[in-house]
C-alpha cells in the first residue's frame, strides 16, 4: 500500500490500529486481511484467517449471506461501488449469537481492483437479550433497528419511556437496558403499576415510617430504595395514580423522597425505565396524566414493534416457545408445517404473550405432541387481546358485540389452564403473563374461585392458593 506521496504504508498496521473488528474482502468473498480484533471476535487464529470465505467465518454459513435471505455489504458494495451499512447477526468464538452494525466500504487496491472493507460494530451479545427460559428472538429489520436503537439509549442515564402494544416484551426490554447500562452490576427493580391498589401504592414506592398509619407497627423500605445505584422499571407507567405523580416527579428530578409518615429527605441515586401501551399523550390532554412527568420520563422515547410487523420473526419464536411446552402425557410438542404456516398468517393483536398463550392451549389438546393447524384458535375478532394501539373506533364498534364472547373464551382458558396444572394459581399466572393478583380478580369475576382446589391432603391442611397479598417483582 502507497500513498500518493510514495510513501508506503503497510496495510496490515492500518486494520490494526481500528479498535472495532476490520476485515479486508475480495470479489469472491474471501478474506485477504483481518486486524487483531476481528480474528479474537470470531476465535481464529489470524494466522489461519486468511483464505477464509467471510460467510464461512461471520455467519457460519456456506453460502454468502444474500443467499440466506439478508442484505448483503459484499453484494451491494460490489454492485454500487458504494458504501453501505446493515444489521447483521454474526457468531462469535463461542457460537453465540450476536447482534452488530455491519459498515461496508469500497477499497482499491494498488493496480484499481474493488476489495470490501467491513467494520464490525457490536449491538448486542445474546446473553444480553435474555436468559435461556426467555429471550428477546428476530432478525427481521423491524426487530433488530429496535434492538440497535434500545443498545444505544442504554449507554445513557437518561430516562427512556418504551411503548408498545400488551405483549411485545416490553419488560424483557427494560432488562435489556439495564444489562447494556453502567448499572449492570446493581439492583433492578421492577414495579407492575397495574397490581398496586391505589391505597398502598405510595407506601410501597416509597415507604413508610412506624406509625404512619393505622396498624403500621414498624418501618419500611419502599421499592425506589430497593432500586438505589441501579434501574427502576415502571411497567404501565400510565397507570400510575395521579396523586401519586407528583411525588414520583420529584424523585426523578432531584433524587430525593420522604417515607410515609417520616420528616426526613432521603436521596436515591436510580436510572429509571417506564413503559405503557396507553396513549400517554392523550392521556395529558385529558388531564389523566401530569405533562411534566410525561416530558421528564420520555427523554428518549422508543417503540417496540408489534409481531405483525415483524413476521420473519415468527418460526423462531414459535420453536423456541414450542420446545418449552408439553402435551398432557407430558411429552414435548412440535409443530407440524401446515400449523406453521397458519401461524404466520395471524395478526397477533396480543403479540408474543398470546402466541405463546395459544401454543400452550394447542398443546393441551394434542395427544400425540404434533400441533395441527386445528388445534389453534387463532379468531382475532374472538381473541381475549385487544390492540390497545388499534383504531379506536373500530376498537368501539367490535367492542359491544365481542365483549360477552371475549370474556367467555378467557374464562374458558383460565379454567382450562386451572385444569392443566391442577389448581396451581402461580402456574397459571405465569402462563398468561399476569400477577396472581391479576388472576384472583379473574377467578372472582368468573365464579372460577374454587376450579382446581384441594380440600385438603389428609392431615387437614388445604391446598388451595388463596388470594396473593401485593406482589412485585425485583430481578
Amino acid at each position: 500500500m502507497t500513498m500518493k506521496n510514495n510513501t508506503p504504508i503497510e496495510l496490515q498496521s492500518v486494520i490494526d490500529a481500528s479498535e472495532n473488528p476490520f476485515v479486508v474482502i475480495d470479489k469472491d468473498y474471501t478474506i485477504v486481511a483481518a486486524n487483531r480484533t476481528y480474528c479474537a471476535s470470531y476465535g481464529i487464529d489470524p494466522d489461519e484467517i486468511v483464505g477464509n470465505k467471510c460467510h464461512k467465518v461471520s455467519h457460519r454459513s456456506d453460502v454468502p449471506c444474500h443467499l440466506n435471505g439478508e442484505d448483503c455489504p459484499h453484494k451491494k458494495v460490489f454492485e454500487t461501488g458504494e458504501p453501505f451499512q446493515v444489521l447483521h447477526i454474526h457468531y462469535d468464538q463461542n457460537d453465540e449469537e450476536e447482534h452488530v452494525r455491519i459498515k461496508g466500504s469500497p477499497i482499491r487496491g494498488a493496480n484499481g481492483e474493488l476489495y470490501l472493507g467491513e467494520a464490525v460494530f457490536p449491538v448486542a451479545k445474546s446473553d444480553e437479550l435474555g436468559c435461556d427460559e426467555q429471550r428477546m428472538l428476530g432478525r427481521s429489520p423491524a426487530f433488530m433497528a429496535c434492538i440497535e436503537e434500545i443498545s444505544s439509549a442504554a449507554k445513557s442515564d437518561a430516562p427512556i419511556l418504551l411503548n408498545g402494544e400488551s405483549g411485545v416484551g416490553k419488560e424483557m426490554a427494560a432488562q435489556f437496558v439495564h444489562k447494556k447500562s453502567a448499572r449492570s452490576d446493581k439492583p433492578f427493580i421492577s414495579i407492575d403499576c397495574t397490581s398496586i391498589s391505589e391505597n398502598v401504592f405510595e407506601s410501597e414506592l416509597f415507604g413508610h415510617e412506624r406509625g404512619a398509619f393505622t396498624g403500621c407497627v414498624g418501618r419500611r423500605h419502599g421499592l425506589i430504595e430497593a432500586a438505589d445505584t441501579g434501574t427502576l422499571f415502571l411497567d404501565e407507567i400510565g397507570e400510575v395514580p395521579l396523586s401519586i405523580q407528583g411525588r414520583l416527579l420529584r424523585v426523578l428530578e432531584s433524587g430525593k423522597f420522604r417515607r410515609v409518615g417520616g420528616r426526613e429527605d432521603l436521596e436515591v441515586d436510580i436510572r429509571v425505565v417506564c413503559a405503557t401501551h396507553a396513549n400517554l399523550r392523550k392521556m395529558v390532554e385529558q388531564g389523566t396524566f401530569r405533562a411534566d412527568l410525561y416530558y421528564r420520563i420520555a427523554g428518549i422515547s422508543i417503540t417496540i414493534p408489534p409481531l405483525r410487523e415483524r413476521r420473519a420473526d415468527i418460526p423462531s419464536l414459535v420453536n423456541a416457545l414450542v420446545a418449552k411446552v408439553r402435551n398432557a402425557q407430558g411429552d414435548r410438542c412440535k409443530m407440524s408445517p401446515e400449523a406453521m404456516k397458519r401461524l404466520q398468517t395471524y395478526d397477533y393483536p396480543g403479540n408474543i404473550r398470546e402466541l405463546h398463550n395459544i401454543l400452550q392451549k394447542a398443546a393441551a389438546l394434542t395427544t400425540n405432541s404434533i400441533i395441527e393447524p386445528e388445534m389453534l384458535e387463532l379468531d382475532e375478532m374472538a381473541s381475549i387481546y385487544m390492540n390497545p394501539l388499534a383504531d379506536r373506533r373500530s376498537t368501539e364498534r367490535r367492542e359491544d358485540d365481542n365483549k360477552r364472547s371475549m370474556m367467555q373464551m378467557e374464562s374458558e382458558h383460565i379454567k382450562s389452564l386451572l385444569a392443566q396444572f391442577n389448581g396451581h394459581r402461580s402456574k397459571v399466572a405465569d402462563v398468561l403473563k399476569i400477577s396472581e393478583r391479576t388472576l384472583y380478580r379473574k377467578l372472582k369475576q368468573y365464579g372460577l374461585q374454587d376450579v382446581g382446589k384441594k380440600r385438603g391432603n389428609g392431615d387437614g391442611r388445604a391446598q388451595a392458593d388463596e388470594a396473593p397479598q401485593h406482589l412485585h417483582s425485583t430481578h
